[in-house]
């Protein structure tokens, strides 16, 4: 082995060693989906953690559901109070200049998860499905504090195409939301790209995941799992 192919070998040892480090204790960065489940002790919490490895229990129900004014969506949709307060003042700001945002999907309870994840597992597969559905107890809808929207172009699968997606990717967090499953996070939050799923977390927390660029995942290893 000559000296330049020998240098070579002994910077690819040392740039793998420094990802082992910095990530061999972050536990969202390994392949673990759905291993290792725990049942989620606070799901009327705002900042609840539910994803694959945290489960709401089955008979979770929020009590404070309401449902959304018919302006701000397509059909009868339920949020928690203080939820759908503020998703209403969104929506209503945001018509003042010219955007129409409406909820295409709110609070989903377990049941109804369960045959939209069985569904897409019968005309997809298991893999495909566990991309794009929650299993039945890892789905935020349950939580009645998430909301898929869509814009002026009616479709929720071309929602980042839409205005109402640039204004929503700017203000979302003065509400208190956050876009919930960001691009090029897939390997932390499980689920690919959803710019049309948005998260209440409060303003104050979600001011920080916005400014920050962070998942609700790595909002808890940084702030919270300490």
């Amino acid at each position: 082995m000559n000296e330049k192919t020998f240098r070579n070998c002994v910077y690819i040892v040392i740039a793998i060693l420094i990802i082992i480090f910095f990530t061999k204790d972050i536990p969202f960065f390994k392949d673990d989906f759905y291993e290792n489940i725990k049942i989620v002790d606070n799901p009327s919490n705002i900042l609840v953690l539910v994803n694959k490895n945290n489960k709401l229990p089955e008979d979770f129900i929020p009590n404070d559901l309401q449902p959304i004014n018919l302006a701000c969506s397509n059909a009868d949709k339920k949020l928690v109070g203080i939820v759908k307060e503020k998703f209403e003042q969104l929506c209503h700001d945001a018509n003042l200049l010219g955007y129409r945002i409406v909820a295409v999907s709110a609070y989903r309870d377990y049941n109804y998860q369960k045959e939209l994840y069985e569904n897409y597992v019968l005309e997809k597969g298991l893999e495909y499905a566990d991309k794009c559905s929650a299993r039945p107890g890892h789905s935020e809808h349950q939580t009645g504090l998430a909301v898929d929207v869509m814009g002026s172009n009616e479709d929720y699968d071309e929602f980042e195409k839409s205005p109402e997606f640039e204004w929503m990717k700017d203000n979302a967090h003065n509400y208190g939301f956050i876009l919930r499953y960001p691009e090029n996070k897939e390997k932390i939050t499980g689920f690919k790209y959803e710019p049309w799923h948005y998260r209440y977390v409060g303003e104050e927390v979600a001011k920080i995941i916005y400014e920050n660029k962070l998942t609700l995942e790595e909002y808890y290893e940084k702030y919270l799992n300490k």
